[in-house]
């Protein structure tokens, strides 16, 4: 298919009209059930709670290929040659899913929304001939780009890693690419720019110079923030955690790691954390862990939103339709005061079964009605205020005596033996409740 010029709005989804919210009794599978974006929820909209995002490459990139074939995709628009005009009138194919989908922002890295060419130039160029799309249909819609990255895992170049890597020129090149999305970031407005490290750790031990290749990372990002500041970009810089994929270890394993990263680089003051579900659970943990961990240091930039698969050992980057999993992101996204400039990126594709262009919208319809819906519940949770007092009265010892002390710094060794010497054995050890908030919780669920 060739590219139009003339592009007129219903021409790639012409059976699609705009998804409107309909409520819970709607039986329409086209129709929002609980996100209403100008619905009022703890004095903000959910528009603005939730700052939907749209992953640019598992929506208009994804093929549906897995390790035992190839992808099984249908997308009409796609031309068999993948060339700069075929890549413009994805972009347009994209912003017309936006539209109709509802969702004020978007995501990608350079690579997603361009081809590479024979040399960093001519990629340069590719590039912007895409970006001036986008930069048109982001003027006539009002949607806005949520953030931009750098693709520095899949040419082979990176095989060793990207700021990481054993070969000066490897960083140099990634350097490169950053510089011009920084660029591209700012001329598109972005609000954010994500450190995405798929490369960045190491498989082998006995070849690796661990100290000298994290030193590197850090030297790679100072160099971002000053071109930044160079170049007046303002938006927010966020490093994202990702273990074990693909490289065994992983330097940003997870929030914990990151942070420390962070604050051992002096980057405490420019760079925030950009969480996603299923690398958290590919860490060991969950995503309220992550998002606590980061939210309680004033780390929670944004989230990537998505869920794996229990039964699979791998990032599955499923649509999140598990209420339990929304309703405690939004517990902890709400306590530690939302993720603006961030927001809900649904980094996630629907599945190779699931091959048809309405697959698209039913898979982010669900996602955001999900989101919503945990949204609400969260709201209502927290209103009426039992959770909030059951962890409360839980730690009441620290309020008074010797818990206070301690918080207050006014307790050493010497004095709290001297307590347990009088008071000879502690007291009041209370329940931790933990299936009675369970109960709890299913209340609303």
């Amino acid at each position: 298919m060739r590219a139009n010029p003339i592009y007129s709005m219903a021409e790639f989804f012409p059976d699609v009209k705009t998804i409107e919210y309909e409520g819970a009794d709607s039986k329409n599978p086209l129709a929002f059930k609980h996100y209403n974006a100008d619905e009022v929820i703890e004095g903000k909209s959910m528009k603005d709670h939730l700052r939907f995002g749209i992953a640019y490459w598992h929506t208009m990139r994804g093929t549906g290929n897995d390790p035992f074939g190839p992808g099984t995709a249908v997308r009409p628009w796609e031309a068999a040659n993948d060339d700069v005009a075929n890549a413009q009138t994805r972009a347009r194919v994209f912003i017309e899913f936006m539209e109709k989908l509802g969702a004020p922002f978007y995501c990608f890295h350079d690579r997603d929304i361009a081809p590479e060419g024979a040399t960093l130039q001519e990629s340069h160029d590719n590039l912007d001939a895409v970006v001036s799309v986008l930069k048109e249909e982001q003027a006539r819609t009002g949607i806005q780009l949520l953030w931009g990255t750098a693709n520095l895992f899949s040419n082979p170049r990176f095989m060793h890693g990207a700021a990481t890597s054993c070969n000066a020129d490897v960083f140099a090149y990634a350097a490169s690419q950053v510089k011009k999305m920084l660029e591209v970031t700012k001329e598109l407005g972005g609000e954010n720019y994500v450190f995405w490290g798929g490369r960045e750790g190491y498989q082998c031990w006995l070849n690796t110079d661990m100290q000298r290749e994290l030193d590197h990372l850090a030297k790679f990002m100072h160099m971002a923030v000053d071109y930044a500041k160079q170049i007046g970009f303002t938006g927010q810089f966020l490093f994202e955690p990702k273990p074990k994929e693909p490289t065994k270890h992983q330097y940003d394993f997870d929030a914990a790691a990151c942070l420390n990263f962070i604050r051992a680089n002096g980057l405490e003051d420019y760079v925030k954390l950009n969480i996603e579900t299923n690398h958290a659970t590919l860490a060991g943990h969950t995503m309220e862990h992550e998002l606590d961990y980061a939210g309680g240091q004033g780390f929670l930039g944004s989230i990537d939103a998505n869920t794996g698969d229990l039964l699979l050992g791998w990032d599955t980057d499923q649509f999140p339709t598990d209420i339990y999993l929304t309703t405690k992101s939004m517990l902890a996204i709400l306590k530690h005061g939302g993720i603006a400039p961030g927001g809900v990126n649904f980094d996630a594709k629907v599945r190779r079964e699931s091959h048809e262009p309405i697959d698209l919208f039913h898979a982010h319809i669900g996602g955001m009605d999900a989101f919503a819906r945990g949204l609400k519940i969260a709201a209502a949770i927290r209103a009426d205020g039992r959770l909030e007092e059951a962890v409360k009265d839980r730690y009441d010892s620290w309020n008074h005596g010797v818990g206070k002390d301690i918080e207050n710094g006014t307790a050493n060794f010497e004095s709290l033996e001297s307590y347990m010497l009088t008071k000879g054995e502690i007291s009041d050890n209370k329940s931790g409740r933990q299936e009675y908030l369970e109960n709890l919780i299913n209340e609303y669920i």
